[in-house]
Formats: C-alpha cells, sequence, structure tokens
C-alpha cells in the first residue's frame, strides 16, 4: 500500500469545542501506523501542522489539547503516534525507521490542507522534524521547540536513557558509533530548504540547550534561515502561560513563512 495512504479513521472525543478530532491509521512503509488528527470546526482551507511528538512510547504520547491548541488557531493539525504505539505495527526504534512515519505523515495532512505544511516538533520530536525537513522538499517552515537534534548528545546528557538507547542501537557512541551517526540528521542540514526556529529553555535539563546551540550553529555555517528564542528562566516544559503565549507567537511565525 501507497505510503500515506489512509487505511481507516473514526471519531475522536475532542476536548477543544471548536476543533474536530480523528484516530487515523495510515500506510507507512508497509505498516499501519496511527495518529491523531484535529481540524477547525469553521469551514475553511487551512494551512497544516504536523505535530511530532516527544518522547518514546507511552511516554510524551500525543496530548489531544495540545494539538487541538493549534487547531483552534486555525490550522489542520496531524500528529503521529510513530509505529508500535497505541497498537500501530512495527516497533518505535527511537528515529531509526520510524522517522518514515514523520516523512509519511506529511502526505495524510496535505490531505485535509491547502498543502502548506509546517513541522511542530517536541522534545525527541526535534529529531524526527529535521529528519522529515531533509527527506522533503515541501515542508513551508519547521519549528524545534526544546528539541534533540544529535543522538550523541542525547546518550552523554541523559544517564537514564543510556539503557534504551544501548538496546535499541546495539551499543553505546563508543561500540556503534556508525548507528548514531546515521540517525544524525545535522550532517544533512544542507539538504533542507525549510526556514528554522529554535526555542529552548536555558535551563532544559531533559534536553539540554547544547542541543539547539548545535543546531544554530549547523544551520548558520550553511547560511540557513533561522531564528532562535531562547528562555534563560525556563527548562523543558514552559509555565502555562508562557507556553501559551509561545504558541501563539509560533504560529504567526509560521503564517509569516508561506
Amino acid at each position: 500500500m501507497q505510503n500515506g495512504t489512509i487505511e481507516s479513521k473514526r471519531v475522536y472525543p475532542s476536548p477543544t469545542p471548536s476543533v474536530k478530532m480523528m484516530e487515523i491509521i495510515y500506510w507507512s512503509d508497509g505498516l499501519r501506523v496511527k495518529g491523531l488528527l484535529a481540524e477547525p470546526k469553521e469551514e475553511g482551507t487551512y494551512s497544516g501542522i504536523l505535530y511530532l511528538r516527544g518522547g518514546i512510547q507511552s511516554i510524551g504520547m500525543v496530548r489531544p489539547a495540545r494539538i487541538g491548541q493549534f487547531a483552534a488557531q486555525g490550522f489542520v493539525v496531524f500528529a503521529p503516534y510513530y509505529r508500535g504505539n497505541r497498537g500501530g505495527e512495527g516497533k518505535d526504534e527511537f528515529v531509526g525507521a520510524d522517522r518514515y512515519d514523520a516523512v509519511n505523515g506529511v502526505d495524510v495532512l496535505k490531505q485535509f490542507t491547502n498543502g502548506q505544511t509546517h513541522l511542530l516538533s517536541f522534545s525527541r520530536g526535534g529529531i524526527m522534524a529535521l529528519w522529515t525537513a531533509v527527506l522533503r522538499d515541501d515542508i513551508t517552515s519547521l519549528v524545534n521547540w526544546a528539541g534533540v537534534s544529535d543522538t550523541v548528545l542525547t546518550y552523554k546528557e541523559r544517564p537514564d536513557m543510556r539503557r534504551m538507547m544501548k538496546r535499541l542501537y546495539g551499543g553505546t557512541p563508543n561500540t556503534a558509533l556508525t548507528v548514531y551517526e546515521e540517525r544524525n540528521p545535522l550532517m544533512r542540514v544542507t539538504e533542507m530548504t525549510a526556514p528554522v526556529l529554535i526555542i529552548h529553555g536555558m535551563k532544559d535539563e531533559h534536553v539540554f540547550p547544547q542541543q539547539a546551540f548545535l543546531l544554530e550553529e549547523a544551520l548558520k555555517q550553511n547560511g540557513q534561515p533561522h531564528d532562535t528564542w531562547y528562555f534563560p528562566k525556563y527548562t523543558h516544559f514552559f509555565p502555562p502561560l508562557a507556553n501559551l503565549k509561545v504558541s501563539k507567537a509560533l504560529t504567526q511565525w509560521m503564517t509569516s513563512n508561506e
């Protein structure tokens, strides 16, 4: 079955009154993968946001209220769960072949939009978004919020994740470096055409600011368009009012790049 083909969809309860939601099963590399779609109830033609979640498996799972928040601002939002999650086929490999669930998710999203596709990523979703922008030439803009950009750095920064990464990658960066490097999109950022917005809290200890600095430096070296919003007082999770303010501002940034 062709990538991005919708196998089925079912109505999903929406926590946002102005937004309707559907859980979608779509095809990605021969696997049935699930994701959540949020659309404004008001008839219209809208740009799309592919929301790329953080975490792995049940940790960091897509929150309907979060994608509803962006749909309420006048976007169609699709958030893949990634393979192996919520009954989807395959195995979540933390930026292995599962990166194609994001790449193919663009084709799902485009069936409901005006063709403009923005990537909005958080945490682990950052590296998924970078790969999507590398592997596709039809991305309008990319927002990397507290995003991972380098798996070797993640291994070094997060001792609590090392066991999981060793299991999925077949070793450490010392014993299986090629596997880690194969997952590193920074080597290929020259292939990206979309402007990038980097958002990061300087007190983040889940995804350390160095990840943002590495991405910023790679974009600078290649003369690629980018903006940075760094917040000295914030951690991985912004306070609710700040989160709301930044969320509105980033959609304005997206629209300005259409």
